[in-house]
């Protein structure tokens, strides 16, 4: 990692500190009826507000260690991380959460979106981490998440994010390998 891009991981990290002054993270908090009465900017400003400084740190280390093992350009962070923050704000919409908080589920997005990219682009063992990666996703979906983890950000971990943020990352994965598949043979 760049000196550059630390800087720019330094600017994520300062919204979502700044997303956490109370005044700001009741502006900022994914929450069903606000958005219904045309407060918008909750669908992407819901995933940089946390629950408390545990949650906005372990979110931040997962950040962290994603670009670590990726490697990501600031470009492709950056438009990954606006792509999924709305798709993962639009999806929770069809899901019963009333209020959302966290980065987790744009994370997961950003896991799988560079994980099956890896592998579409002929590094096979990068198909253990998308396997890997769904069976987390299905296992939360039907067991839940831990409960120590909850007690950690002291509120339930919302897991349909998780799996809309992999969804949404598988997808745009695909979309990506059949543009470059068209566009660049």
């Amino acid at each position: 990692m760049t000196f550059s891009f630390v800087i720019r991981l330094a600017l994520i990290l300062l919204l979502c500190m700044v997303l956490q002054i109370p005044d700001l993270q009741n502006w900022a908090v994914w929450h069903r009826e606000a958005i219904y009465n045309g407060e918008w900017w909750r669908i992407v400003t819901g995933n940089f507000s946390h629950t408390n400084l545990a949650h906005l740190a372990m979110n931040m280390a997962g950040l962290v260690v994603i670009c670590y093992l990726f490697k990501p350009t600031t470009k492709a962070l950056y438009t990954l991380l606006a792509l999924l923050s709305l798709s993962v704000g639009v999806g929770l919409l069809v899901t019963p959460l009333d209020a959302y908080l966290g980065l987790s589920g744009v994370l997961h997005g950003l896991f799988a979106y560079w994980a099956l990219t890896e592998w579409l682009s002929g590094r096979m063992s990068s198909v253990w981490l998308v396997l890997g990666v769904s069976i987390k996703v299905g296992w939360e979906s039907v067991f839940g998440a831990s409960a120590s983890t909850q007690d950690l950000i002291a509120a339930n971990v919302a897991t349909e994010a998780h799996a809309i943020g992999v969804g949404a990352g598988f997808t745009f994965a695909l979309l990506y390998w059949l543009y470059q598949k068209r566009h660049l043979q």
